[in-house]
């Protein structure tokens, strides 16, 4: 059972899928704590009921895929804390207490109260920043939906290799993660000027299946608060996808097959085919082949109009063919051996494989970054 591609910042950690990923700087703020809540920062105080004993309050920011540690606080006697601070903007952050956690957002000039049970810290009340109501808010919402898929995953470990318990999980999975994604987007549909709003939509939201909505999204974002960190990600994500939004002409690509001889992905037009972007070397992409083999020799096998053309990003041609030849890659392979500096990785802003794009006969994207049955699925209903 895949992992959620989204990545849902509960419990401490990222849910995303796997996937060989080119490196990045987080791109964060940094907060700056001090001895006392000064005019110009954040005051962050409450009241902990049932605290166990020398027991501290720690802050996080919420950086890019990581949690960076910014202050602690000792938990008095009586269950209160305190933390003042400056922050460079409005951001995401994280109160941790033994396990338990609670996001919320901290902005200088406010001073926000938190009331709750240590035990139970996701379900805080507080008071002070409307943005922080809001961000308890969707925690719970992700906080559901990372329930559910926990209990999904044990199911799924229980039933391997029981092929119809684990179809009625998968289909379990979709529908429940498309709930939730629901869920998401009408909150930030209700609250378009907030940070909340920025954060979920670069993290939470499929930019691959939701470039409508989330387009949308980033215009409405753009003109309430254009400075947020949070909002110049969404757009610059969001602008390096454009050109291969679904609905687009697929940009063409002409690159040298193992044979030396160029092959155009135009070339191929009349035909749906999926550009399949992998390499070598890496292990997510290897264990997917066996999929797509299954699937390509079976439409071969009836005689339909559908190819796959593999981009790899590999950089050794040797190692490029052996693994060509060991998973028995019998469609169309091109390659530059430029690595994550593949022109063809660039022009469809390609940063972690697998990566896919289904084009319909006249080349156009009808669907990116489909795997496994979900894409098998996909195909079938084309080619009805």
């Amino acid at each position: 059972m895949k992992h959620l591609r989204s990545a849902a910042l509960l419990a401490g950690a990222f849910f995303a899928a796997a996937a060989c990923q080119q490196s990045a700087t987080a791109d964060g703020g940094t907060a700056t704590t001090d001895s006392g809540p000064g005019k110009d920062g954040f005051t962050l105080t409450g009241k902990l009921r049932n605290a166990p004993a020398n027991s501290k309050v720690v802050l996080a920011e919420l950086g890019e895929q990581k949690f960076e540690l910014k202050d602690s606080a000792a938990i008095q006697a009586d269950g209160s804390f305190a933390l003042t601070g400056t922050v460079p903007e409005a951001g995401v952050y994280a109160v941790q207490v033994r396990g338990q956690q609670l996001l919320l957002v901290l902005e200088n000039k406010k001073k926000i109260v938190v009331s709750a049970d240590a035990a139970k810290l996701a379900e805080a009340t507080i008071t002070g920043s409307k943005d922080s109501e809001l961000m308890a808010q969707l925690s719970k919402t992700m906080g559901r939906g990372q329930e559910q898929m926990q209990k999904l995953q044990a199911r799924a470990q229980a039933a391997q290799g029981n092929t119809d318990t684990m179809k009625v999980l998968e289909s379990t999975y979709t529908r429940n993660q498309k709930s939730n994604e629901a869920a998401i987007k009408q909150i930030v549909k209700n609250n378009p000027a907030s940070v909340v709003s920025a954060f979920a939509a670069v993290n939470l939201i499929d930019a691959d299946q939701q470039f409508p909505f989330l387009d949308s999204v980033n215009t409405k974002l753009q003109r309430a608060i254009p400075t947020s960190r949070y909002a110049k990600a969404l757009n610059t994500k969001l602008a390096g996808q454009r050109s291969t939004a679904i609905g687009e002409l697929a940009p063409d690509i002409d690159l040298p097959s193992p044979d030396g001889k160029n092959i155009k992905l135009s070339s191929l037009r009349g035909k749906y085919v999926l550009i399949d972007f992998w390499a070598s070397w890496c292990g997510p992409c290897r264990h997917e082949n066996p999929n797509n083999v299954a699937m390509y020799d079976k439409l071969k096998a009836k005689g339909k109009g559908f190819e796959i053309y593999g981009v790899s990003l590999d950089q050794s041609k040797d190692k490029w063919v052996k693994a060509i030849a060991d998973d028995k890659l019998t469609w169309p392979h091109v390659s530059d051996l430029g690595g994550w500096q593949s022109s063809a990785a660039a022009l469809y802003n390609v940063r972690s494989i697998p990566a896919t794009f289904l084009l319909d006969p006249a080349g156009r994207i009808v669907a990116r970054n489909l795997r496994g049955a979900e894409l098998e699925a996909k195909v079938a209903s084309l080619l009805k």
